[in-house]
């Protein structure tokens, strides 16, 4: 069996093919099965997020082309094109691709940590959906042993590297604990969305968003617990805000000088953090001269994410070290496998020879043979089919003068040089 890693991710294919390529969780049990029903699979996973499907699987030698055809027609796409815009790792590569996709170092965002628990959920459908066996579920289970080991051990997701979470850590940063802190998010948009969700998750419990929009920024607020309010009702809430992420499309500043000058007044001068995210700018420049308000560009934070992207790219230099070794020990686990397989079945075969030579040595005893004729025809017959095979090979290297071989197998059968 071939274990292969095919699919297509955000650098080989475009968002078109990528969405007609995707599978609905929905999709994955009936998949899986088809997968092995038209192509052999032993084994098989399938991967599938916004920027990337893989199906990471065993199969015989002669169906590994066959997965490709299978998968542009499950989802009624052109062979040809999938295959223009695919990649094929097998064996060892494709244990090191799978590694390195868990460890966020194949991902769109250097070191992204959701890749690991996408990895993850593949996995457990694959196995509920009864496709897994013991080399899958060794070779996964070693890929999030490795990818966890990547996550404790270097800085690869250490620091921001989008502009929407890195605003939030600098306001963590700034106010160290966020869940106290009252948030006003402006506009509606996928940043400002992404925003919300990485506040959530930094536990802010006072969280408003604010939209030309309503309905929009309902979609946004409520499934966090959070408020509404529309981009008029500002001046009057501003106030209430210690941090405020802006994100519109507005041709104008929403937010002037004097607006911030009166929200801090009433605030008694409590210090409010701005992020601007808008180009053209949301927030007027001149409240940076305001002594309590601390604003913050796109600009700025542009420089943070690229500053912390070469921070991640050193860390991923570690991370691929981390998984070629990772990898190489694998492998190695997997000749052993292999290596105890011979074994067992040459500790079989020979037991099987014995057995069947014993029990007609039984039968010549109750037939009334002598013993002694019988333990002799006994020792000759077990003594001529247990060194049948070696000394076939020991002809064999001799005739071939293969020095090497001749050498292992005299070794393996504990032969003797005559000087010795």
């Amino acid at each position: 069996m071939t274990l292969i890693a095919f699919g297509i991710n955000h650098k080989t294919a475009s968002i078109e093919l990528r969405e007609k390529i995707a599978f609905s969780p929905d999709a994955i049990v009936d998949a899986l099965a088809l997968l092995g029903e038209k192509t052999g699979a032993k084994e098989s996973v399938i991967v599938s997020t916004c920027n990337r499907t893989e199906i990471y699987a065993q199969v015989d030698e002669t169906q590994v082309g066959n997965i490709a055809t299978w998968l542009a027609d499950f989802h009624g796409v052109d062979a040809s094109e999938l295959q223009h815009n695919s990649y094929l790792h097998t064996q060892n590569e494709a244990i090191h691709h799978i590694m390195r996709v868990a460890c966020g170092l194949d991902s769109l965002m250097l070191g992204e940590p959701q890749i690991l628990g996408q990895v993850k959920q593949a996995f457990t459908d694959a196995k509920n959906s009864g496709v897994i066996q013991g080399d899958f579920d060794r070779l996964f289970q070693h890929t999030f042993s490795v990818a966890k080991r990547v996550r404790n051990e270097t800085e690869i997701g250490a620091n921001a590297v989008s502009v929407a979470y890195a605003s939030v850590q600098l306001a963590k940063h700034i106010f160290s604990s966020l869940e106290k802190s009252r948030v006003l998010l402006i506009g509606a948009g996928d940043t400002i969305e992404l925003v919300a969700k990485h506040l959530s998750e930094q536990g802010v419990k006072s969280l408003t968003v604010a939209n030309r929009t309503l309905a929009r920024a309902q979609a946004i607020a409520e499934p966090l617990g959070g408020s509404v309010l529309t981009l008029a009702q500002i001046p009057s809430h501003l106030k209430d805000a210690d941090i405020v992420i802006s994100s519109t499309a507005s041709q104008l500043p929403i937010i002037g000088k004097g607006l911030v000058q009166s929200a801090l007044k009433e605030r008694k001068h409590k210090p409010m953090f701005l992020v601007d995210l808008a180009v053209p700018r949301d927030v007027e420049a001149e409240v940076s001269e305001l002594d309590d308000a601390y604003l913050y560009t796109v600009d700025d934070l542009q420089q943070i994410v690229e500053k912390n992207l070469a921070s991640r790219q050193d860390a991923a230099v570690l991370a691929n070290e981390m998984v070629e070794q990772q990898v190489e020990q694998f492998v190695q686990w997997q000749q052993s496998q292999s290596s105890i397989d011979v074994l067992k079945n040459f500790r079989e075969q020979s037991e099987l020879q014995r057995d069947m030579l014993v029990n007609r040595a039984v039968n010549q005893l109750a037939d009334g043979k002598s013993a002694e004729q019988v333990v002799n025809e006994l020792a000759h017959k077990l003594t001529n089919s247990l060194i049948h095979a070696p000394t076939k090979a020991l002809k064999k290297a001799a005739s071939e003068q293969d020095v090497q071989s001749l050498s292992i197998l005299k070794d393996a059968l504990g032969l003797k040089s005559p000087d010795n």
